[in-house]
């Protein structure tokens, strides 16, 4: 019997037993493991991926996290994580993945992505267009000991805080994921929150840092302005002692000029492309960071 082409191989579902395929696959292609990031995204999301015909590990793989109302169903879905192992690449495999997922698994939903130069062709002709660039900026964070940022207290998140940061979260993402942000207190070191000074409970904004690897990823970082989002990265910068990672939309100049000030440098842009929707929704001017790119 003449096997399958390597195109034609079944796609199934992840879990969070693949874990550790998942991470191989990202090491295979000289990617960090990031296993914790890897099991956030396979339990908040769906994962689908092609056993390796080889029987090693896998082929490729991606995951789709969907956001919205569940009665109305998705609004949005982000895909991320796309890979395909090295002895498998450039044989049409990863193509095959993305139409099948776009196309099928996920017809009819507007979707986003994060896009490297590399994989951008691909999505472009499967339909997504460029529609914003988010600059990737890692260092070792030397804090401004000038003074304060604004007028926002910032502290530590508990409980109660839970609901004011979704109902902030969903207004500014432009979508319903609590699905994701409620896994944030076991997932993410710090989470922390800014609120007015004037004691109405009002919410200026939130950020969690969570682990991935050597580094302490900021994300999501939501804030009402320039010196919010200042105030929770330095106190988040406070709580570690690992080099921080975040993904920041390039639009917030001002931000990103005091980053670089601070010690974090440019390693990458990534372009976030999205297709059947103009754009992302929601408020990109208080909407600083994503959680992890492979979330949207």
């Amino acid at each position: 019997m003449t096997p399958p082409h390597i195109t034609d191989l079944p796609i199934r579902a992840l879990s969070v037993d693949d874990l550790h395929r998942c991470a191989d696959l990202s090491e295979d292609r000289g990617w960090l493991r990031e296993d914790h990031k890897w099991g956030l995204l396979l339990a908040a999301g769906n994962g689908y991926g092609i056993d390796a015909p080889d029987g090693q590990g896998l082929a490729a793989a991606c995951v789709v996290t969907r956001y919205g109302s569940a009665s109305t169903g998705p609004g949005l879905a982000a895909i991320g994580m796309v890979l395909v192992a090295d002895r498998y690449a450039r044989q049409g495999l990863g193509r095959a993945l993305m139409t099948r997922i776009c196309n099928d698994v996920l017809k009819g939903v507007p979707l986003t992505l994060h896009a490297t130069p590399y994989g951008r062709p691909l999505y472009e002709e499967l339909g997504f267009n460029t529609t914003g660039r988010a600059e990737m900026l890692v260092g070792a964070f030397q804090e401004d000991t000038s003074g304060a940022y604004g007028t926002a207290r910032v502290r530590r998140a508990v409980a109660e805080d839970l609901p004011r940061i979704l109902r902030l979260d969903a207004e500014v993402f432009g979508a319903d994921r609590t699905h994701m942000i409620t896994r944030l207190p076991a997932f993410a070191d710090q989470l922390l929150v800014a609120e007015d000074q004037a004691g109405d409970g009002t919410l200026a904004g939130y950020a969690a840092a969570w682990p991935n690897m050597h580094t302490h990823v900021i994300g999501p970082l939501i804030a009402r302005d320039t010196d919010t989002a200042m105030s929770l990265v330095t106190a988040l910068a406070r709580g570690t002692d690992r080099v921080l990672r975040t993904d920041v939309d390039v639009r917030h100049e001002e931000l990103l000029a005091w980053l670089k000030e601070r010690g974090l440098e440019t390693v990458a842009f990534n372009a976030v492309m999205t297709r059947d929707i103009p754009g992302l929704p929601g408020d990109w001017t208080r909407r600083w960071a994503p959680l992890t790119v492979a979330a949207g």
